[in-house]
């Protein structure tokens, strides 16, 4: 068997366990073939093709932490609540934390407790989570909603050119 059939078979695998399908949809195979070859990778597919599966797979195929990076606390606590409904642990950190919160959170991140970690764009420049992330090994950095930074322009949100300096960060 060929190293791609087996990525294939495995990738299929992790769909059928975790959301019950034992197809991709148009693109999302695709896209997690290229994600797994450790390419960087933009998926545009239409809405309700389910893209997400296209970081959550690969997320799990690494079994290491994935970092998503969203830009609305709405968008990651219903990503967070889906995730946690198939029994996978994931984590949204937001503005909404007390400082404390947020110091727990963090360790319970560093000690591996989560496969899914959502941020927002802001959150990359909080030294708290400099500190802590560098202790982490992530297997993806993921841009959710990456559009809206070309549809909604430069001056939206301009942490998101802060992306690249949390890449170089971590190992």
């Amino acid at each position: 068997m060929s190293p791609e059939s087996d990525k294939t078979r495995i990738i299929k695998s992790i769909l059928r366990e975790n959301w019950g399908y034992s197809e991709f949809r148009e693109g999302q195979e695709q896209t997690i073939l290229s994600v797994i070859d450790g390419k960087d990778t933009l998926a545009v597919l239409p809405t309700g093709t389910g893209k997400s599966v296209c970081y959550q797979v690969p997320g799990l195929y690494f079994d290491k932490l994935t970092i998503v990076i969203s830009p609305l606390i709405a968008l990651m606590e219903d990503q967070v609540r889906g995730l946690k409904a198939r029994g996978i642990p994931a984590l949204a950190l937001t503005s909404a934390h007390s400082r404390h919160q947020q110091d727990i959170l963090m360790d319970n991140i560093v000690y591996g407790n989560y496969n899914f970690f959502f941020i927002s764009p802001e959150r990359i420049r909080s030294s708290l989570f400099r500190s802590r992330i560098i202790k982490t090994d992530p297997g993806l950095i993921v841009i959710d909603e990456a559009h809206c930074i070309s549809e909604w322009g430069h001056d939206f949100r301009p942490e998101y050119r802060q992306i690249s300096e949390l890449r170089e960060l971590l190992p």
